[in-house]
């Protein structure tokens, strides 16, 4: 019970520290504010800006792409569900030595069986690639994003209030 209160309450922080910025799709799209910026201080004016203003969007872009990453590579994924679900198992069913025949098997011996089939199956998934892969594309639709997205009115503030 103690457990799903704190989850209840892991979820509602989250929801009003991270969900709350969120800009609703009509704005994140607005392709009347798409133009080219004019060189390259105007674009680091409007990536500065528009990474603080959407980072909600940005955020879930990025939590998007990385569920897709993990979902299209099946081999990363059935070696992470190995290596996460066998550490698992191992804790809660094993905690003990166990005879079996003359053999005395440890969590040690469990461990090392796990490690040796999961690791050179999750290097052989290319997590690596996956992981520039991942970046490289983040990179390209926030920053591409928010450098031909013009700020709003609201932006012209935004330099007075950080001086006062």
């Amino acid at each position: 019970m103690d457990t799903a209160l704190r989850v209840a309450d892991a979820l509602k922080s989250f929801r009003e520290t991270r969900l709350s910025g969120i800009r609703p799709p009509s704005e994140f799209f607005d392709y009347q504010r798409i133009s080219r910026p004019a060189d390259f201080n105007e674009a680091t004016s409007r990536i500065s800006y528009n990474t603080r203003y959407f980072s909600g969007n940005y955020g879930f872009i990025v939590a998007a792409l990385a569920v897709y990453a993990v979902l299209t590579n099946f081999l990363l994924l059935f070696s992470l569900a190995l290596l996460v679900g066998g550490f698992i198992l191992i804790n809660k069913y094993a905690p003990e030595a166990t005879q079996l025949g003359e053999h005395t098997i440890t969590q040690k011996h469990l461990y090392t069986a796990l490690f040796v089939i999961g690791l050179p199956l999750l290097w052989w998934s290319s997590p690596i690639l996956t992981f520039f892969w991942f970046v490289g594309a983040s990179g390209v639709l926030i920053l591409g994003h928010a450098s031909l997205i013009e700020p709003g009115v609201e932006s012209e503030y935004t330099t007075i209030q950080d001086t006062v």
